[in-house]
């Protein structure tokens, strides 16, 4: 079962427990700004094999610009019979304006 967070809910999550955070949007998105930790696995990456991107072990959450795309990666997720997955409502928008940073990744020069 998918479950939503909020991302007050998101920092609690991450104050008390092990978490993968799975960010499914395009790298020049990520580039621009994460959430601290997450990692980036691409939407077209997770559907072409969920089982290469994701652990079993740990609780997952989705993230993505707005949440719609997170949303279809958590239920993905859940079809392939993961157990404790999340998804952020409103995406890593709704957690930049509930005051929570992003890390922007630092770009190489050419």
């Amino acid at each position: 079962m998918v479950q939503t967070v909020t991302p007050a809910g998101l920092a609690e999550l991450l104050s008390t427990q092990v978490i993968d955070l799975v960010d499914v949007r395009d790298p020049d998105e990520w580039q621009a700004g994460h959430i601290a930790g997450a990692r980036l696995v691409p939407l077209e990456r997770l559907r072409a094999d969920p089982d290469a991107a994701l652990a079993r072990e740990v609780a997952t959450v989705f993230l993505c610009a707005k949440g719609v795309r997170s949303l279809q990666a958590a239920k993905l997720a859940d079809r392939f019979g993961y157990q404790r997955v999340y998804h952020l409502e409103g995406g890593v928008k709704a957690w930049a304006r509930s005051g929570q940073a992003l890390v922007a990744a630092a770009r190489l020069a050419a």
